[in-house]
């Protein structure tokens, strides 16, 4: 089990955020989507975003969590409001990224838990996630109670791909739940 503490970001987060962002797009979407849109990436580029995002409380990604350990950011996660105005899931997971090497330590579901409780603390019952559908990590989603819901095409550069949705019409289990040992 990790001992990493979760926390509500900061702007002095942005750096560290954005890293995660960014190492934890080219390590998993690697081959699930162009090249040349990961190769493009940029840690100063998404560190100014992430600045400006976390400093305007009235964006809408402005409500994020990091997981940190010996003062280095190794995951976040962001949540809110859902943004297509879901009657069914009124809250959405925006992302969730851990860095590969501190996957399989329960800082992923520490990181859902955190965003639960926040979204209970709003009156906001139920959750929905977004993934490629060739997303390798959906099995996360789906041991933690995420059900199937719909899909949708999106865009990335040149390259049309298809995104899932899993959803939870009740997230009070989550956000009651204990990281698991192994």
């Amino acid at each position: 089990m990790s001992q990493a503490i979760i926390r509500p970001a900061g702007v002095k987060d942005a750096e560290g955020i954005a890293y995660v962002h960014v190492t934890a797009w080219q390590e998993t979407y690697r081959g699930l989507m162009p090249d040349s849109v990961l190769d493009n990436l940029s840690v100063e580029r998404r560190t100014r975003e992430w600045r400006a995002t976390l400093q305007d409380e009235a964006n809408i990604y402005h409500t994020t969590v990091v997981a940190e350990e010996d003062a280095q950011i190794i995951g976040f996660a962001n949540y809110g409001k859902a943004r297509e105005g879901d009657l069914q899931f009124r809250g959405e997971l925006f992302a969730i990224y851990v860095l590969k090497r501190f996957q399989g330590q329960g800082i992923g579901r520490g990181l859902i838990r955190a965003a639960a409780n926040e979204l209970l603390a709003l009156d906001v019952s139920s959750m929905l996630v977004w993934v490629l559908s060739d997303n390798p990590y959906q099995k996360f989603y789906q041991r933690l109670g995420g059900v199937y819901v719909r899909e949708k095409p999106i865009q990335f550069g040149d390259v049309r791909l298809l995104e899932k949705a899993y959803g939870w019409a009740d997230i009070h289990p989550l956000a009651e739940q204990r990281p698991v040992d192994g």
